[in-house]
């Protein structure tokens, strides 16, 4: 029989986890409301588990299609290759691959210390689906400058923020523009002060997990889409693949500013020196930019649908499957 200690403590954790489950409270916030520290916060929300106070179900099965895996790992000789097979229930098919890539950058986490990440709807519902964990000597970071989407939830600096919210970890955010044209403003500017401590941070990251982008979302900024022109001089915006990075691609996975490339942030030979680089996409939409990420070797772990395994291969131009 359970005494009114034992009632009072289930009715808090319930409480806790209605917060944060249903109200969508980070744990700073839950931790300013009940006067408790982040770490207890994580230790109640899995208790509410444990409790059977809280059921986290998955509708469907995230069956991966390894014959599919397989003929990728032969065509682009990619090893960490996830292909999710596609669900019965349309409503579940994009939650699959978030769930997912969810699970699998947190046990990439696991062994990492400093962690970059790039902008996006995507990522913002991947970091969603995180589990909340309390790890020490974490550190999330950008690795490029900010996308000037200031009133986006998915934008480059609340992005980090959010995160580290999942691991009440530290965060440090890069305050410059995504693109400096100016080439000497661009590289003095990383020397400053304001500047130091993230941009060494950033040549130290063990891990990057971002989305696929396109030239679109360049275009949906009014400040870079007005100066495309002068941010990325001589590219041919008809050979655009995709976006990585912050810098454009084309099919081939070749990046096409690298001799005039006017990102600020890390550089793109040192990111393609980074252990692990995780991208995700659930939009059939970016089969032309994965293929591009495909063939250049431009990531280390790519976690798709078989829907969009299809749609590469045919961009590719092998029907076989």
């Amino acid at each position: 029989m359970k005494t009114n200690d034992d009632l009072n403590y289930l009715r808090k954790i319930t409480d806790l986890a209605h917060d944060y489950y249903l109200n969508k409270l980070s744990l700073g916030e839950i931790s300013k409301k009940y006067h408790l520290s982040r770490y207890l916060i994580a230790k109640y929300l899995d208790d509410a588990i444990s409790q059977g106070l809280i059921k986290i179900t998955i509708n469907a099965p995230q069956e991966r299609n390894f014959e599919l895996e397989n003929k990728f790992r032969q065509l682009f000789a990619i090893e960490n290759i996830f292909i999710l097979k596609d669900s019965e229930n349309p409503s579940l098919k994009n939650e699959n691959v978030i769930a997912f890539a969810a699970k699998h950058i947190q046990s990439l986490i696991n062994d990492s210390q400093i962690i970059g990440l790039a902008w996006g709807d995507t990522v913002y519902r991947v970091i969603d689906a995180f589990t909340p964990k309390v790890k020490e000597n974490l550190v999330f970071t950008q690795f490029i400058g900010e996308n000037m989407k200031y009133k986006s939830a998915a934008g480059s600096g609340r992005m980090v923020e959010k995160v580290a919210a999942k691991y009440d970890a530290h965060f440090v955010t890069i305050a410059g523009p995504l693109y400096i044209v100016n080439n000497q403003i661009r590289e003095l500017l990383k020397k400053e002060p304001a500047f130091d401590h993230a941009m060494s941070l950033t040549k130290k990251i063990d891990l990057i997990f971002c989305g696929i982008g396109t030239l679109s979302s360049i275009e949906s900024i009014p400040a870079w889409n007005e100066s495309k022109s002068i941010i990325f001089p001589n590219v041919d915006f008809e050979n655009v693949a995709g976006m990585l990075y912050g810098r454009p691609y084309n099919s081939d996975g070749q990046f096409l500013n690298i001799v005039n490339d006017k990102t600020f942030g890390l550089d793109i030979k040192s990111i393609l020196q980074i252990p692990r680089r995780v991208a995700f996409t659930n939009s059939k939409f970016k089969a032309r930019a994965m293929l591009g990420a495909l063939r250049g070797k431009l990531l280390t772990d790519i976690i798709i649908d078989e829907s969009i395994a299809q749609r590469i291969l045919m961009e590719a131009g092998d029907n076989t499957l």
